[in-house]
């Protein structure tokens, strides 16, 4: 039996049987082998299908049929209105960074690199001999392997030039995925009920995250450069915040770079404020024009705890990251972490690190930098050719996001529903914003769509918004 048929034929006989009335019969065994040039043993395996999904009936001696069409459940689950009291927290309709997009659709929403981009090779061939490997039968650390630990810490020793202490593997926590180490952070250093500064816009997942920890958010205006540092100071004193959550390099979504000294000046009002700097390193792997070093660069006194993920630059099946944090908040951190997931798979951690300890992962890296600069700029130029409404305020260094001003006037809601209706999925700015915007946005992923559909899509786009007038 060729399963592959079997699954043609389900699919031949679930379109039949949606055009059919309930109760029709369907044509016997010996005819749908003749129709369909396929042995009896697929006819029957199929049928079985169809028969698990609830589609169909079979009455020995007398055929198979289809079967009656039931409607939605109507089952009262009204008692769990008391039973779970009020909301925690605001719960956010699912992302668009992560929502099912139609059949069709050019995806410029996505969150994460195409297949193409990344080392799925290594990460095969790393899977393949770990499974393999008594690896199957380990736990690990809390903390995480100490081999994976020692990367991160060389990793960001080779990123930091200036080797102001340096952290060691004793400093890092391995955590599974990045956004699980958010929501760790922010209870563990912050806590419910705390104000903590974020820039605005930010990732909108540092929103869901503090949203669900109970953290009272204190928005930064940010940008380009990023935030005023005396903004920045004048919200440590009067919030009485310990902390602000940044992105310095590569930001989500607008991909503005700190510059040297608005890091120098946010480090030094968060001293004399003995507040923490959150280093969200999301794009620490997507450098394209240049590849700023970490805010431990100049940190001496444990300032920064630093975030680090590999789950967009090696495979979004392998979701692990790492935070770096020096002095008591390691201890807390960890303990957090303990707390929510015990440790991470050691599969994972160490097929992550032999695809980042082979020899081809820095020649992946610099192969990736060409990659992302030519959509990049593709995506740019074809944006500037068709939807010249849309404001580009600047061409981002790095990350995988185009960030684009609409025309005044022109509803970010109206415009997001009217790219979807002309076959394009895009992000609403609005999501990345923890107080009112200041205007309508679109966040356009670069990475995540082949460069023969960037075009495309562009022009889709151009059209979208000239039908709304905004062209």
């Amino acid at each position: 039996m060729n399963n592959s048929s079997s699954e043609r034929l389900a699919a031949e006989l679930r379109s039949w049987i949606a055009g059919a009335p309930a109760g029709a019969r369907l044509p016997s065994t010996r005819d749908l082998v003749a129709q369909h040039h396929v042995s009896a043993a697929t006819v029957r395996s199929a049928l079985a299908r169809l028969s698990a999904e609830g589609l169909v009936l079979t009455r020995p001696g007398d055929g198979t049929f289809a079967a009656p069409r039931r409607g939605p459940a109507t089952t009262d689950y009204g008692w769990q209105t008391a039973a779970l009291g009020p909301a925690p927290f605001e719960v956010p309709g699912l992302s668009s960074a992560l929502a099912e997009v139609p059949a069709g659709q050019l995806n410029l929403a996505e969150a994460y690199p195409e297949a193409g981009l990344l080392p799925l090779a290594s990460v095969r061939a790393a899977l393949t001999r770990v499974t393999r490997s008594p690896a199957m039968g380990e736990r690990a650390p809390v903390a995480g392997l100490e081999e994976f630990r020692v990367w991160v810490a060389g990793d960001l020793a080779a990123r930091t030039a200036a080797r102001v202490a340096a952290a060691t593997a004793r400093d890092v926590v391995v955590l599974p995925g990045s956004q699980a180490g958010l929501g760790a952070i922010f209870r563990a250093v912050v806590g419910r009920g705390a104000p903590m500064l974020i820039e605005s816009p930010t990732y909108w997942g540092a929103r869901l995250a503090a949203a669900q920890a109970g953290v009272v958010l204190v928005p930064i205006a940010s940008g380009p450069d990023g935030p005023d540092p005396e903004e920045v100071e004048r919200a440590l004193a009067r919030s009485g915040a310990r902390a602000f959550y940044a992105q310095p390099s590569f930001a989500n979504p607008h991909g503005g770079t700190w510059p040297a000294q608005t890091r120098a000046a946010v480090l030094a009002a968060a001293r004399r404020h003995g507040a923490f700097v959150i280093e969200d390193e999301w794009a620490a792997d997507f450098a394209i024009d240049a590849a700023p070093a970490p805010l431990a660069a100049t940190d001496p006194d444990g300032v920064v705890i630093g975030l680090r993920s590999l789950t967009k630059s090696v495979s979004p099946a392998l979701r692990v990251a790492a935070v770096t944090a020096r002095g008591p908040v390691h201890a807390r951190i960890l303990a957090e972490v303990q707390a929510q997931s015990l440790y991470v798979s050691p599969i994972l951690q160490r097929a992550a690190l032999e695809v980042v300890l082979s020899p081809g992962w820095a020649s992946h890296r610099r192969g990736l930098r060409v990659a992302l600069r030519e959509r990049r700029d593709l995506l740019a130029s074809a944006l500037a050719e068709h939807a010249p409404a849309l404001e580009l305020e600047h061409l981002p260094r790095g990350g995988l996001n185009l960030w684009l001003r609409l025309p005044a006037g022109c509803s970010e809601q109206t415009a997001v529903e009217a790219c979807s209706r002309a076959g394009v999925h895009v992000f609403p700015g609005q999501r990345a914003f923890p107080a009112e915007p200041p205007a309508g946005y679109l966040r356009l992923n670069f990475a995540g769509t082949p460069p023969e559909g960037l075009a495309e899509a562009a022009r889709r786009i151009g059209a979208a918004l000239g039908g709304l007038g905004a062209a």
